[in-house]
């Protein structure tokens, strides 16, 4: 009888040995091939950050912040962020009540106003303006002068027709 008692214990525990041995070895499957998974899925973001980056760099490449050369025409002035600067600035012409003066246009549906800006260089900016309906863009030169007020003078514009949706 005793035998027969260990006989039973020694099945058990072999039985629950072979338990734990199989389940631990599909669950070691199942992580290795989560694993390589998410080796692979960290290899395509990496890649998808690497073209991101790159798409960043060449968008900035007409840019005033990442063209030395033309910072150097702002460098008596002491300002810490020249482009900053020149946009304020120039958001300052929405102030003015009704349309903003840079814009050629008379507001439809409410006064046109300058949305976005991107300063390219020492001399030139691209801004897009919009009344809410109509929408257009602006090529702007400009003059920063010592006293540092800015001069704005509208050098082509373009209203695009309205999209029916």
């Amino acid at each position: 009888m005793k035998r027969n008692i260990f006989l039973y214990l020694f099945v058990f525990a072999a039985l629950l040995a072979l338990f734990q041995y199989v389940t631990g070895n599909n669950m070691q499957k199942a992580l290795t091939s989560d694993v390589k998974q998410l080796e692979e899925e960290v290899v395509e973001l990496k890649d998808s950050l690497q073209t991101m980056h790159l798409k960043v760099l060449d968008m900035q490449y007409f840019s005033l912040d990442n063209n030395d050369d033309a910072l150097a025409y702002y460098d008596h002035l002491n300002l810490e962020n020249p482009s900053l600067y020149i946009q304020d600035k120039l958001l300052e012409t929405n102030e003015k009540k009704g349309d903003n003066p840079l814009i050629p246009y008379a507001g439809m549906e409410s006064d046109f106003k300058i949305n976005k800006i991107k300063v390219l260089n020492h001399k030139w900016i691209l801004a897009d303006f919009s009344d809410g309906k109509y929408w257009g863009d602006l090529i702007i030169k400009y003059e920063l002068k010592d006293d540092l007020s800015v001069d704005f003078t509208l050098a082509e514009h373009l209203l695009y027709a309205p999209q029916d949706y």
